[in-house]
């Protein structure tokens, strides 16, 4: 799978999350920050932190930590089914 068709399979799952129900493609800076962390991270706990603060810096509210892991062991999963899919 090509970078390009990885970061439309993390995009989905970002917008159907959507976690301050802004509606889809509505938080397409988040996105790509949240994409980046992905891209340069390896590690749930990590992203999870980027996604925290990512969302807290553009809402002014913090989402719940648990919530946030949950999301980047999804994204993870993606990213690393990519990596083995080479």
């Amino acid at each position: 799978m090509e970078s390009k068709e990885l970061s439309y399979k993390l995009i989905d799952v970002l917008n159907k999350w959507d976690p301050f129900k802004v509606g889809e493609g509505q938080f397409d800076p988040e996105i790509a920050d949240i994409l980046q962390a992905v891209h340069d991270y390896d590690v749930a706990d990590k992203i999870a932190r980027k996604i925290q603060s990512v969302f807290e810096f553009s809402f002014e509210q913090a989402l719940p930590y648990e919530q946030c892991l949950s999301v980047a062991n999804t994204l993870l999963a993606i990213k690393n089914e990519d990596a083995c899919s080479l």
